[in-house]
């Protein structure tokens, strides 16, 4: 049992570093889309992100499992890209911060 327990934590801890890793990615978007006048929500892409996600799933999560995870992944995109171009960048200034691949805790 402790031993599927740290490989949950390993896990995890991978998990932590991906999403970080996709909110910065998100940030960029952000600003891309701030400097081209074009609304963060884009209810299209997000269908295909969801779809993307729903295909390569080989289980054992059922695919409206993985598609309610990853909306709410999405929603937090959103709102990331929201605080980094509504403080004009800089998402610490609201208590989030970009992820750092030199920093151990990303």
């Amino acid at each position: 049992m402790e031993d599927l327990r740290r490989r949950i934590d390993r896990i995890d801890r991978r998990l932590v570093a991906l999403l970080n890793e996709r909110a910065g990615c998100a940030i960029a978007l952000g600003r891309i889309k701030k400097a081209r006048a074009l609304p963060i929500y884009q209810p299209a892409r997000e269908e295909e992100v969801l779809g993307n996600v729903q295909k390569t799933n080989g289980g054992p999560l059922q695919s409206e499992a993985l598609r309610r995870l990853f909306e709410r992944i999405i929603d937090e995109s959103r709102r990331i890209e929201r605080i980094a171009t509504d403080r004009e960048g800089d998402p610490a200034a609201a208590g989030d911060r970009p992820p750092d691949p030199g920093d151990p805790r990303d």
